[in-house]
């Protein structure tokens, strides 16, 4: 009993946290106590018992199967256990949520004893994660004239396993509590610091916002048992920033319900309310575990006698308070009149919180019961020759005669399984679609894989042409929290069928590539719908959503996404760059121009940007639509010229080969046929059968922004905007300053080029400045730190190739070594540059960060508190973002330059240029 001794010194270690037994995966150490529950006499029976019963993680984890053979042999006699009856067995059963329980529950109702096979049979009727081979086993025994597979097949035809449910409560009784005032990121429910313990519920959720925070929300339940509590992002929006299911759950553990009895720290039904709404990704993320998200708007811009905004000293719009949502304030959630009120009055409507399909999701627990209990009923419905009854609300379907498609309206057409409706479909409507690339990343990797093994899924669908398992949140330093989880999910991964940035069996070289890259090269078709567990899933082809690691997981499983058609905002382009101007500084300058032109209001938010770059190969375009996550965008599309697209797509096979060169293809060739695809998409584009992906003329978008080059006269700073006195304006991306701001004198106390928004170019632009400092100063002094990461191994070997690797290497005073990662996070730099390994380094600030209260200058993409610095109790920290020729010369000056600064130091380089295509995007 080995394994059980190490657990029960675990349980020890853990009870000195203020921690409960960690839950059971494993079968090896489940068979030890069942050995132990079997031996009456046993002194640790008791605890073997509850930790059977009460602690062991369900679905197609391995102890799931030891736990559903036991439960199989107590049904059918052959082992007798007081505590466990026969139907107690099945009540265990009926929780394990699919996986080796269906084909247990599957053996029972399809065998002889028919008092077992019916009980069976009726715990099958409430089970919905049911997979090919489970149906055809069932569909099997029907065809051969068993009744019990013809009782379960009409009841699945009917979708008893929904219909039978309880129905929402009327009225839900909440209590507030103010999470934070201005946007919540996913950071402070899930830091990032804190990713290696996302796969530990219970230990992850100490994590959430403070102990203070958690303290008193456990006061308000005291004092409010009834109501459930609602985290509210006061003044802003709920859940921005990273897609984070680890933060949905963190708030479910702390504010919801336990999903089953049975299975510890999964809760589902949390509460949230944004003044602003809920950040998309966020609230897909709450509809999975069945919650509600409220959209309060209990704040609006103050107007006076003629309708027009009243404005600070600043020029911001002044706000006025609607209605107070202060923490404890009790309110009531009507879901019939879909109405908040306090007490008798009513506050808002809130009918998009509530809608048919999220009254669904509410009602069975998430949104994953419903997807898989539709295709359910389909197939029941199909095997039994009968049309299925309506019992799932339709989903909503707008066409509009005679309006033309914008481009993600025609991706989604093209892409949409199970419509009604013949007619293209626009903006608003329902859509069930087809995924063809799923990225997994690896701080969020470990989750995808519990959501997969609770959904008993065991292998990647067929529908999706290509996956992939990143390495590059953990790229930086692989301490023993990396060893431990990291080779664990590339071999839960690999065996799953993705491809994988570490190889299990050690034959190919760990690649820790930044995620967002791969699958922006492993995209090889505009008119792909793309699902990435990160909310930088942002591509220059196709369109790509950030989703949690939920829906990650479903598209993994079933090659599916269910969402609405998101409204676009059309961003065109007209003039020309100054010469000494970079695209970043264009990126920066489209969200000033929008929120310039449509006084403060973020036009973007929650919606698809459609960008006409035309012009810029992938690599470069990638700058623009990964920024859109910033911009709080939905998505975004890049439509592109033929021959930029062509020469995108060639660049992407040869990427591609690389990777099949390194040995990373898998059995089911699956880098291969990207690459065959990609010469099928050329060949369609060169012989005009079909060009590349264009809006009609006729489209009708929600905007239209058009960004006017000309005014773009020096560098544009993203910046956080720390000492705003409006607390709900800091750490927002929507401050976009220009570097005359700062006036040349402003500390920079260190500086990073890296991260998903820079390529192959900044790298070289980093280099030709270095040179050029050097040609014009005499030598290269670092008056602050360079961290230099490059997003992928291939753009190392390019440069390497191309001479500007010799470059770096002649200026830095660190070269990471793969023979010799680091084991430690960095906590002091030198004014040096670093080249650091590929992947996200202080992007994700979850090994290494600059130091506390330091004021960075980088190319990355996070403002939020406390992710790349934190704050002390002097100064805060800031994080201001900027295109690599600032941060190059911030880091050699130890300031923000002056303009003159700025132009001499980038005389003759080669920087990332842009020119409006003059060609007409559009069909």
């Amino acid at each position: 009993m080995n394994l059980y001794n190490e657990y029960i010194k675990e349980i020890e270690e853990r009870k000195g946290q203020g921690l409960h037994p960690k839950p059971i995966d494993r079968a090896d150490l489940l068979n030890e106590i069942i050995a132990q529950i079997k031996d009456t006499n046993n002194a640790n029976r008791q605890d073997c018992l509850k930790f059977f019963i009460y602690n062991t993680l369900p679905g197609t984890t391995p102890a799931a199967g030891a736990k559903a053979k036991f439960l199989k042999e107590i049904i059918l006699g052959q082992e007798v256990v007081a505590e466990i009856t026969p139907t107690f067995a099945f009540e265990l059963l009926s929780h394990m949520k699919g996986g080796p329980s269906i084909e247990v529950l599957l053996d029972l109702a399809l065998g002889n004893d028919s008092n077992i096979a019916n009980q069976a049979a009726e715990v099958l009727k409430t089970q919905v994660y049911l997979y090919d081979a489970d149906m055809a086993r069932i569909k099997e025994a029907y065809e051969n004239g068993n009744t019990v597979a013809k009782n379960i097949l009409e009841s699945y035809a009917k979708a008893e396993f929904f219909t039978k449910l309880p129905e929402i409560a009327e009225e839900i009784k909440v209590v507030t509590f103010i999470a934070g005032e201005g946007d919540i990121s996913t950071d402070l429910l899930s830091p990032g610091n804190q990713a290696h313990s996302r796969s530990d519920r219970e230990l992850h959720g100490k994590c959430m916002i403070t102990p203070q925070a958690q303290e008193e929300i456990k006061a308000l339940q005291a004092q409010h048992p009834d109501k459930s509590v609602m985290l509210i992002a006061e003044k802003g929006t709920m859940g921005v920033g990273s897609s984070r299911m680890s933060g949905v759950n963190n708030v479910a553990l702390w504010t919801g319900k336990q999903a089953s009895p049975y299975v510890p720290f999964v809760n589902f039904a949390p509460i949230v309310g944004g003044t602003n709404g809920i950040s998309p990704i966020f609230l897909t993320t709450v509809d999975v575990t069945g919650g509600i998200g409220i959209d309060l708007k209990n704040w609006v811009k103050k107007t006076d006698a003629n309708g027009e905004l009243v404005r600070d000293e600043k020029g911001e719009p002044i706000l006025e308070q609607v209605y107070s949502v202060a923490t404890g304030t009790v309110l009531t959630i009507n879901t019939k009149t879909k109405k908040l009120y306090n007490g008798d009055k009513e506050l808002i409507d809130i009918s998009k919180a509530f809608t048919p399909q999220k009254m669904e999701f509410i009602k069975a627990g998430g949104s994953y019961a419903i997807v898989f209990g539709k295709k359910i009923q389909t197939f029941a419905a199909k095997t039994l020759g009968i049309e299925a009854p309506l019992v799932y609300a339709p989903s909503k379907e707008v066409s509009v005669e005679g309006q033309g498609l914008t481009a993600v309206e025609k991706i989604f057409n093209r892409n949409a399984v199970g419509t009604i409706s013949k007619k293209a479909l626009h903006a608003g409507s329902d859509v069930r679609v087809t995924v063809n690339i799923v990225g997994s990343q690896d701080t969020t990797g470990l989750m995808t894989a519990q959501e997969l093994e609770s959904m008993a899924a065991t292998v990647i669908s067929p529908i999706v042409d290509g996956a992939y398992q990143s390495g590059c949140h953990t790229a930086s330093v692989w301490d023993k929290k990396a060893q431990a989880n990291i080779p664990k999910l590339m071999q839960f991964m690999n065996d799953f069928g993705l491809i994988t940035a570490r190889d299990p069996k050690g034959v190919y070289h760990a690649m820790t590539d930044v995620i967002h890259k791969v699958l922006n090269d492993i995209t090889v078709d505009e008119w792909a719908i793309i699902i990435g567990g990160d909310s930088h899933t942002r591509m220059s082809k196709g369109v790509a959503f950030g989703a949690d690691s939920g829906t990650v997981a479903l598209a993994l499983a079933t090659g599916e996404a269910s969402m609405p058609i998101p409204e676009s905002v059309k961003v065109t382009f007209k003039g020309n760059m100054a010469s000494y101007m970079d695209f970043r500084d264009v990126v920066h300058a489209t969200q000033a121009q929008m929120l310039h032109k449509f006084g403060g209001e973020n036009v973007f938010q929650g919606r698809i940007i459609e960008v006409h770059l035309g012009t810029l190969t992938a690599d470069q375009a990638f700058t623009f639509t990964d920024w859109t996550a910033e911009m709080k965008a939905k998505a975004s599309i890049c439509i592109s010229e033929d021959e930029t697209l062509i020469e995108s797509l060639e660049i992407a096979k040869g990427r591609i080969q690389i990777m099949i060169d390194k040995g990373m293809d898998n059995k089911n060739r699956v880098l291969r046929g990207l690459i065959d695809k990609a010469n099928k998409r050329i060949a369609e584009i060169k012989s005009g059968e079909k060009p590349a992906l264009r809006p009609d003329a006729n489209a009708k978008y929600y905007a239209e922004v058009e960004v006017d080059l000309d005014v773009i006269n020096e560098p544009m700073i993203a910046d956080p905007d720390v000492n705003n006195k409006d607390v709900s304006k800091r750490y927002t991306h929507d401050t976009i300053r220009p570097l005359s701001f700062y006036g040349g004198d402003k500390k920079v106390d260190l500086g990073f080029i890296g991260s998903c928004m820079v390529h192959k170019g900044d790298m070289k632009i980093l280099a030709q400045m270095l040179k050029n400092i050097e040609r014009q100063q005499g030598k290269v002094e670092f008056k602050a730190p360079l961290v230099v990461a490059p997003p992928t191994y291939n753009i190392v070997d390019e440069l390497k190739a191309e001479g500007d690797w010799e470059v770096l290497q002649k200026y830095s005073g660190f070269e990471f070594d793969d023979n010799a990662p680091k084991a430690a996070a960095r906590t002091e730099y030198e004014n040096m540059l670093y080249l650091e390994r590929p992947g996200c380094n202080l992007c994700m600030g979850n090994q290494e960060k600059a130091s506390k209260g330091d004021t960075v200058m980088a190319t990355s993409t996070r403002l939020f508190q406390g992710r790349v610095v934190e704050d002390t109790a002097e100064k805060k920290g800031e994080s201001l973002l900027s295109s690599t020729p600032v941060v190059v010369l911030s880091t050699v000056l130890g300031r923000t330059p002056s303009i003159e600064e700025y132009k001499l130091a980038v005389e003759g380089i080669n920087l990332t240029k842009f020119a409006p295509s003059h060609k007409l995007l559009v069909r």
